[in-house]
Parts: C-alpha cells; sequence; structure tokens
C-alpha cells in the first residue's frame, strides 16, 4: 500500500475535474476524494476502482445530487457510489470485467450471472439503479431487464435464476428480486478524460450488448 502516492493520484484527478466548478460541487467532490483516500489507508479500496467511483461522483454532482462512496446497504451489500437528490436516490455500480482464475472457462457465463445478481441485489435499494463500466469492458446484460416487470414472463425469471444459482447461491437471488429488478442507465467512464458519457438500456444493447448475449439461451 502507497498511501502517498494514492493520494497524490486521487486529488490529481479531483483537481482536473473541479476546473470551473461551483463551489459547492467542488465540496461535494472533495468529500468523495477524503473518503476513498481514507478508505485506502485502511486497504479497503484500490486506485483503478477510486478513479472509477470519482468520475461516476463528479457525473452526478454536476446533476446537483449528494455522493457518498463505499455505502453500506444491507449486512452484506455496499454499493460503489450512493447519490442522493431531494427524496430521490440512485446507485451505481462499477464492473471492469474482472475474472477470477476459477471460471477461466466460463468467464462469459460467469460474468452474466455477476451482472444479472448486482441488478437484482442492488436496484431495490434505490430509485435509479445504474451500471458503469469503463471502454475496455463490455456488460453482458441479461435481456430480461429491457422489458418493464409486468412484461416478464414467469419462465425467463426462473430460468435466470437457475442461472444466477450456479455463481451466486449464498445466499442466492430470489424470483421476486429478479422480476421487480430494475436497470435505468449504463454510463461508460473515461477516466482519461475524467467524464461520463449516458447510454440507456436499449441503446447499449444494441450497440453492444447483443453481440455478447448470443448463444446463451435462457438469459
Amino acid at each position: 500500500m502507497d498511501l502517498e502516492k494514492f493520494t497524490a493520484d486521487v486529488t490529481s484527478l479531483a483537481v482536473k475535474m473541479s476546473e470551473g466548478e461551483p463551489p459547492e460541487s467542488v465540496d461535494r467532490l472533495e468529500f468523495v476524494k477524503n473518503k476513498l483516500i481514507h478508505l485506502y489507508s485502511k486497504n479497503l479500496v484500490k486506485i483503478n476502482h477510486s478513479a472509477m467511483e470519482l468520475v461516476c461522483a463528479k457525473h452526478l454532482i454536476r446533476d446537483g445530487y449528494t455522493i457518498d462512496v463505499e455505502k453500506q446497504l444491507t449486512d452484506i451489500l455496499v454499493c460503489d457510489v450512493f447519490a442522493t437528490k431531494g427524496d430521490g436516490s440512485a446507485i451505481v455500480e462499477i464492473e471492469t470485467g474482472f475474472i477470477p482464475p476459477e471460471h477461466a472457462l466460463d468467464p462469459l457465463a460467469y460474468y452474466a450471472a455477476r451482472i444479472a445478481s448486482k441488478i437484482a441485489r442492488y436496484s431495490k435499494h434505490a430509485n435509479k439503479f445504474i451500471l458503469a463500466t469503463p471502454p475496455v469492458s463490455v456488460l453482458p446484460i441479461p435481456s430480461i431487464f429491457r422489458k418493464p416487470p409486468r412484461d416478464r414472463q414467469e419462465k425467463e425469471v426462473l430460468d435466470l435464476k437457475a442461472f444466477c444459482d450456479k455463481y451466486y447461491s449464498n445466499p442466492p437471488v430470489s424470483e421476486d428480486e429478479i422480476l421487480n429488478a430494475h436497470l435505468h442507465v449504463v454510463y461508460i467512464i473515461n477516466i482519461d478524460a475524467g467524464r461520463v458519457v449516458e447510454m440507456d438500456v436499449d441503446a447499449y444493447f444494441e450497440n453492444m450488448g447483443d453481440t455478447l448475449m448470443r448463444g446463451m439461451a435462457g438469459i
């Protein structure tokens, strides 16, 4: 752990993104930066993930949100970015495409199950749920999440639960969580430029998602 380098890196990014912003926005971003430094000192975060959290935070701050990072939602769930504005809330979960060695032979299936489980588990804790990823990663989002809950069929809910249960069963994701889960937006995180590009879910599927999901029956 190199706290001095981490502090310098997140400070440099925060300063770059603060240029031209109003004082209140700068203060909100400073809070996020300082919390990330504190978490790093306890060995709870890493620089690559923290940089993406900072960029997402800046994007939401510009929309008027107040931001927290690494927020505890339940005994077992901690979200990457939690944003509030008035009575509304948003959660951002960042995915980088990391695949553990034990899933070297089924990386796409494992990754799709992880994405599905995150949408199902996290989205009920906020009014708006967002998946974020750098441009070097593509999210294999199960197609059921393109539909509103009222249009989801029982069989596809059961199929997705069985699929998730192969990889995430402690605790298992529930049928109700899958049925009622929502995904509103995908963020493409450009750390180099310190900015986010928003895509609605249909646009993301049309540009990238459908290609990945071909051949993965049932999800």
